[in-house]
């Protein structure tokens, strides 16, 4: 009865989230201006009512007006999975249509005005066209609309990260284990993928395993080249933890005992990832995070070495805003999440990244990654 009892309370606790995220949505669509959303499967609207569907060439859209209650336009051969949501938990009408009938009427009608609409970045044109020609004026895009709401995170994803996070750093436990000379990238990967599920993961989202030269390509992802004694190793991982939520994490491996000079470069590097979380609290821009740690690196002699943004958001996509890289002031705020990731990259021979998630909490950052970040010595066996 108690485990009944709570899974009760947390689906009540569900319901009281989506249904603020809903409100909120429409208080953002009466600031810009707009006269309501559309949205079409994907993140979005994965984030406003925890609906997984699917985009198909019949129309399935959430249209929350600026004004009015939120509606669902849908098939009618779709309703059963909707309802497996805070659409069904919220009881929000849904305008069923089956196939000859015009969908598209039925999202004007739930907008309920003429004016502009905004529509998620991930409508097909296939839907997108049609919708334009009706409503007689060309949708923008909701990403602004919706930009700070999925930016802050809330209570409920601040802990599913957290989760995400600790399941990750178990994975990266093991990963040792698994670096042996005459072992190929390709069969670390795979061992990790199964990894990844078993400590929690619903799904994989990537795997990075870059031995050696290929570690200098920072979107290497695997390869049948053979582990060898001497490597540096990058092992960039993650996946979607329910409901949805993404791991990041990526820890440098050496497989023996390093060169003294890259074991020095590396430590170097630990500096700059932890200068940059040091960096991390309200009030400060995202930019200056990014320079924090491309600071260390560049007295070091290592600025040009380090190839790509310190940072990018996480939730239920991989990345996200907000954007740690020069040239964005947005100002942090508590509850953005986001990864600090500098690495350094010498091609042909080496490459190192080191990389955790944290979140803005009201005096700093907090890390949802604890593994060790310094450099990681394997012994060479095998």
């Amino acid at each position: 009865m108690p485990d009944s009892l709570d899974r009760m309370a947390a689906q009540r606790f569900e319901s009281d989230v989506y249904a603020n995220r809903l409100q909120r949505a429409a208080q953002e669509a009466t600031k810009a201006g707009v006269t309501g959303l559309v949205i079409t499967p994907g993140y979005d609207l994965r984030y406003l009512t925890g609906s997984r569907a699917q985009t198909f060439e019949r129309l399935t859209a959430l249209v929350v007006p600026a004004s009015g209650r939120p509606t669902v336009v849908a098939p009618r051969m779709e309703l059963a999975a909707l309802q497996d949501s805070a659409i069904g938990d919220l009881a929000i009408p849904i305008s069923d249509w089956v196939d000859g009938e015009n969908p598209y009427e039925l999202v004007r009608a739930a907008l309920g005005a003429a004016g502009t609409v905004a529509v998620t970045e991930s409508m097909p044109a296939l839907h997108l066209l049609p919708l334009a020609e009706l409503i007689q004026t060309v949708p923008v895009l909701a990403t602004g609309v919706l930009r700070r709401l999925r930016m802050v995170k809330d209570a409920s994803e601040i802990d599913a990260l957290r989760k995400a996070g600790a399941a990750i750093d178990r994975v990266h436990a093991l990963v040792p284990e698994l670096l042996t000379p005459g072992r190929t990238e390709a069969q670390v990967a795979a061992d990790i993928a199964e990894a990844i599920v078993a400590e929690g993961h619903s799904e994989v989202a990537f795997i990075i395993v870059g031995s050696g030269p290929h570690g200098a390509d920072p979107h290497h992802e695997c390869s049948d080249r053979e582990l060898q004694a001497g490597d540096i190793v990058v092992v960039d991982i993650g996946g979607s933890y329910e409901p949805g939520y993404n791991s990041d994490s990526t820890r440098t491996y050496s497989i023996g005992e390093p060169d003294p000079e890259v074991a020095q470069r590396i430590s170097i590097l630990e500096r700059a990832q932890q200068a940059a979380v040091q960096a991390a609290r309200p009030g400060v821009t995202a930019e200056s995070v990014d320079a924090a740690a491309r600071r260390v690196l560049t007295e070091a002699g290592m600025g040009e070495a380090f190839v790509h943004r310190t940072g990018h958001g996480i939730g239920l996509s991989v990345h996200e805003e907000p954007y740690i890289v020069e040239g964005n002031d947005l100002v942090l705020e508590p509850g953005m999440a986001f990864s600090i990731e500098p690495g350094v990259y010498f091609p042909g021979q080496w490459g190192a990244r080191i990389e955790d998630i944290v979140v803005v909490t009201e005096n700093g950052c907090e890390s949802v990654n604890s593994r060790p970040h310094g450099l990681t010595v394997v012994p060479s066996r095998g």
